[in-house]
């Protein structure tokens, strides 16, 4: 479990790496829902998916823990292992995906792309 300074750290962290994605109001939907709308656009990331602030408070962490750690095996579709991927190269770990038979062949590129 965490806490609000664990949770700050990781937010100080991640912006560092990259600065903060837009949020914006979405009025038309609000109106529809009855309720007040904001869109994060998570999109502007490197990888294009909000999973990279965990990829990246992971390998901080491990790097931190374990200096020594040789490397990281995952499994994973698409958009985690470009997280981990993105976030090891960054850290200097070694990260290697396995990916199911028929993978989309643009995540395995991205995926290459960012060092897996």
């Amino acid at each position: 479990m965490f806490d609000l300074p664990a949770l700050e750290a990781a937010a100080r962290l991640i912006h560092h790496v990259f600065p903060p994605t837009p949020q914006f109001a979405w009025p038309l939907l609000a109106a529809r829902s009855g309720a007040e709308v904001w869109v994060k656009h998570e999109n502007h990331t490197p990888t294009g998916a909000f999973k990279l602030r965990g990829g990246i408070v992971y390998m901080d962490r491990l790097r931190r823990q374990r200096p020594s750690v040789p490397g990281v095996i995952s499994a994973t579709r698409g958009n985690h292992g470009q997280s981990l991927a993105y976030a090891g190269a960054r850290a200097g770990v070694p990260v290697t995906i396995l990916v199911p038979h028929g993978n989309s062949a643009e995540k395995n590129a991205a995926m290459r792309a960012f060092g897996a």
